[in-house]
């Protein structure tokens, strides 16, 4: 008995190892960057696991086969979703907001005076230079120089106003170094 159990065996392997070696794995393709994936894809099911066999004494289990792997689903992507409107607030019900705090650092009087004294010649500079292409026709390059020096101008006015002069004098100097370019660019 023992003999047949074993050529029994030895047949099953057979056929199993012939049966693997003609067995060709595909790989799914990645997913496409380009097409995002359907918005209602159902999950696919979990394969079901085959009920364990009952073990004997006498007979020999037949040796199990893997089944072939089921290529996981790539994760559902959802969109983001939409940002809702905030209510709208009258303006009796909702109190104002204050402004955010701005941060700059604390000068001595000296450098205080220093700063105000260099924010005042950078910005009357700027503006003489300005002032000398007002009469003429510019190219389109100088019309957006202009535009860019009124805007660092504005920006220094505004900063003067809060009391924030070293944010002041910085823009106070790029609108003067502007206005040098445009000056050299007649």
């Amino acid at each position: 008995m023992r003999k047949s159990q074993l050529l029994a065996l030895l047949a099953a392997l057979s056929t199993g190892m012939v049966g693997c070696a003609s067995k060709h794995i595909v790989r799914a393709a990645p997913p496409s960057v380009s097409a995002p994936p359907p918005a209602d894809t159902a999950p696919m099911p979990a394969p079901e696991a085959p009920p364990p066999a009952a073990a004997t004494t006498e007979e020999v289990p037949a040796p199990s086969v893997p089944s072939p792997a089921v290529p996981a689903a790539p994760p559902a992507v959802r969109p983001p979703a939409p940002k809702r409107p905030a209510p709208a607030e009258t303006a009796e019900s909702a109190p104002a907001k204050p402004a955010p705090p701005q941060l700059s650092p604390q000068l001595s009087p000296r450098d205080l005076e220093a700063t105000k004294t260099n924010t005042t010649k950078s910005i009357t500079t700027a503006e003489q230079n300005l002032q000398m292409a007002n009469g003429k026709q510019l190219n389109p390059a100088q019309k957006d120089l202009t535009e860019k020096i009124k805007g660092f101008l504005t920006q220094s006015h505004e900063a003067i106003r809060v009391d924030d002069w070293v944010r002041a004098q910085n823009l106070a100097e790029k609108a003067r170094v502007l206005s040098a370019e445009l000056v050299k660019s007649f």
